[in-house]
C-alpha cells in the first residue's frame, strides 16, 4: 500500500512475541531488522515527498525490504 509503514509486527502479528524475544537475543535478527525497518522508513519517506523519484529506484528499495522481510520470516519460523 502507499504510503504506509510496513512494521514487522504488523505484517506478522501472530509472532510479535518472537519478534520481541529475538529482537533481545539474536544478533543476527537484531541487524536485519535494523536494516529493514531503515528501507522501510526511506520507502515511506520517499513516498510522502511531493519531489519525483526515479521509479526504478523506489522499486529496487521495495525488493530490498522484501528479501530482509523474507530473510526475517524465516528466522522468526526456524526458532
Amino acid at each position: 500500500m502507499y504510503g504506509v509503514r510496513h512494521h514487522l509486527t504488523e505484517e506478522f502479528p501472530d509472532l510479535s512475541g518472537t519478534i520481541s524475544t529475538l529482537k533481545n537475543h539474536n544478533l543476527q535478527f537484531t541487524e536485519l531488522l535494523s536494516a529493514y525497518d531503515e528501507t522501510d522508513k526511506r520507502i515511506y519517506g520517499i513516498e510522502m515527498q511531493s519531489r519525483p523519484v526515479a521509479d526504478n529506484y523506489v522499486e529496487e528499495l521495495k525488493k530490498q525490504r522484501i528479501k530482509l522481510k523474507d530473510q526475517l520470516y524465516t528466522i522468526l519460523t526456524h526458532t
